[in-house]
């Protein structure tokens, strides 16, 4: 859920919206693999026993509260974060419950650094460092896909528009300078 029409200002247009990799789910996926083969085990290992009924609904019970903590908060989690790039801004949002979520101006924006580990460069993700112009010390955006088209488009529009100053600066929708 990243940012909707009603919440750009006039003139403004989303360029991207992003969600983070789906590699931050394959921690829960794996839990909810080991959750089924050992709720398969238990099956097979007590099937015709005498505590078998019961057994299997005390394990059923405790491998849902499981699930629901160990795959499905991870699951919200990651369904709930989004990363929103428009023409005038860098958004992320976050929150299950409460939300949460910060912005930055694009004309803010000092530096953007890109950092890909070895499991990134395979999977094609990485985190997008974005340094700013306020006391905040700038956004850090985990596990982006495609970070490196991320990056260049972001580039683009940080250098695609002149401030109509005669400095020779090129920040993007900077507002423009009294005279």
């Amino acid at each position: 859920m990243g940012l909707r029409a009603d919440q750009l200002t006039e003139g403004e247009e989303i360029v991207l919206r992003l969600r983070t990799h789906w590699k931050a789910l394959v921690v829960a996926v794996l839990w909810a693999v080991l959750l089924a083969g050992a709720l398969v085990a238990l099956w097979w290992f007590l099937r015709g026993s005498d505590v078998y009924p019961v057994a299997m609904w005390v394990a059923g019970g405790v491998a849902l509260l499981l699930a629901l903590w160990l795959v499905g908060l991870p699951v919200l989690r990651w369904r709930s974060e989004s990363y929103t790039v428009t023409t005038r801004r860098i958004s992320h949002r976050f929150g299950i419950l409460s939300r949460g979520g910060r912005d930055i101006p694009l004309h803010r924006i000092n530096d953007i650094g890109l950092e890909k580990g070895l499991l990134d460069r395979v999977l094609g993700c990485g985190t997008l460092v974005v340094s700013d112009a306020t006391e905040k010390g700038g956004m850090v955006l985990h596990d982006v896909p495609d970070v490196e088209r991320v990056h260049v488009r972001l580039q683009e529009l940080l250098y695609s528009r002149d401030d109509g100053s005669d400095d020779g600066e090129w920040p993007p929708n900077e507002p423009p300078r009294r005279r």
